[in-house]
């Protein structure tokens, strides 16, 4: 593959899949591209997720391979252990191992010339005239660039889960062995929006976490792995609807996930009902020896997110900054893997037209991806926006998705689509 020749420096903070798809669409058109993540891992919460393609995610997915963005899904499909499964509330989905795709994903951009630097956490930035002309490492470094993403996420520090949620235990983000996380938007001057929990008060739960397999019975073990999904009955004694509520993944507060305990195979079983006591786990047939992995407080439910969303244009550049734009939970209440790829990579894209001195590009509301960056950007000016979540895969926006007749998965009429806007292959191309 070739890439461009512009040598100008595109600084990404945060690897998750959101500063990943950043890192690659900046790449792809030559740019140098320097990438920065506190821990040691990339990917994020991609590391704990897994799901792909349910829903309106299919559409969004084949709406970023036609424009451009194909890498990312293309490791996401192939590391995809079921497909095409259905469960409660969703239809053809892709689970991918996420104990095999991190690896993949660090490969991937190492080959592209992307300076991966790990275990690196920026903690503030060197101003002038409205302008970032370095990011400060923690250890005193700074990584000088020409314009810059945030893609430092929502969730954290230690202290903002302690005050707004159930408090922090070695949730996948590991703040206590890594450090907090730092909004480059908010140390750039600008003031970060928080999002609220249906009663007002701040901040949302993580909505799923992992059991061990192994600690599940034999039977249970071997469905799961077999059909990829597995639903097993809560008593009734024990149901508690009004956890729902709590759910950053809205588009999981179903009827279904109150009553029952949903397995989902995604290398580690992934237990879409979170909240829920370990001792009451324990008491269904077939977890009497059902053991959390991380977030080892599942029980519980931690990684508080949505306290630092920056306010941005449609392009994904952040208002007030000149050189800054965002992608991820930093540019919206969204929820997901497909979210955080659709935002990064557009980020990423015209980080580089920025750089180049050409017009940003606003994806049209024609696209499921375009109308949903859309939306969220409405939405999040008004305090019933704020308690609201924004997915492809389910609740108030995939309802907004059919309603507009842009979810499908037929990839012709998605490819003409695409093409009939003049956006085929955009992405490989200034």
């Amino acid at each position: 593959m070739k890439w461009g020749v512009l040598m100008n420096t595109v600084v990404i903070i945060g690897g998750g899949w959101a500063g990943v798809a950043a890192s690659i669409a900046a790449r792809k058109l030559g740019a140098n591209v320097t990438l920065i993540e506190r821990t040691d891992m990339l990917i994020g919460l991609g590391n704990v997720g897994g799901i792909m393609r349910n829903n309106g995610r299919f559409t969004a997915a084949e709406e970023n391979i036609f424009l451009g963005a194909k890498e990312l899904f293309e490791i996401t499909d192939r590391f995809s252990i079921h497909k095409n499964i259905d469960f409660p509330g969703h239809k053809h989905a892709y689970l991918y191992d996420v104990t095999k795709i991190e690896p993949e994903v660090r490969r991937l951009l190492i080959s592209m010339g992307i300076e991966v630097n790990l275990k690196r956490r920026a903690i503030d930035v060197i101003m002038e005239d409205k302008e970032i002309k370095g990011i400060i490492l923690s250890d005193g470094e700074i990584i000088y660039g020409d314009v810059f993403i945030d893609t430092t996420g929502s969730t954290g520090p230690m202290g903002n889960c302690l005050k707004y949620g159930n408090g922090c235990a070695m949730c996948i983000l590991r703040c206590p062995s890594f450090g907090p996380r730092v909004s480059i938007s908010q140390k750039a001057g600008v003031n970060d929006i928080m999002g609220m929990k249906k009663d007002g008060s701040y901040g949302a739960f993580s909505g799923s976490c992992k059991l061990s397999k192994d600690s599940l019975s034999p039977k249970i073990k071997n469905d799961l792995e077999k059909d990829g999904v597995v639903i097993l009955s809560i008593p009734k004694e024990d149901i508690q609807m009004d956890k729902l509520s709590k759910k950053v993944c809205q588009q999981y507060a179903l009827k279904e996930y109150g009553e029952n305990i949903i397995l989902l195979d995604t290398g580690h079983a992934k237990m879409m009902t979170s909240f829920y006591p370990l001792e009451k786990l324990r008491k269904i047939e077939g977890l009497e020896n059902a053991r959390y992995e991380d977030p080892y407080s599942g029980g519980l439910g931690n990684s508080v997110r949505y306290l630092s969303v920056t306010p941005r244009e449609n392009t994904m550049k952040v208002k007030g900054v000149k050189n800054l734009f965002c992608g991820g939970e930093k540019s919206g209440l969204f929820v997901g893997h497909t979210e955080a790829i659709t935002t990064g990579s557009l980020a990423g894209y015209n980080s580089v037209r920025y750089i180049s001195g050409k017009e940003l590009l606003e994806l049209p509301t024609k696209l499921a991806i375009g109308d949903l960056i859309c939306y969220g950007n409405d939405m999040i000016q008004t305090e019933e926006g704020l308690k609201d979540r924004y997915t492809f895969a389910g609740s108030t926006y995939f309802k907004r998705m059919v309603e507009k007749g842009l979810y499908t998965t037929d990839l012709h009429q998605i490819k003409n689509r695409v093409e009939d806007l003049g956006l085929l292959n955009i992405y490989d191309n200034l």
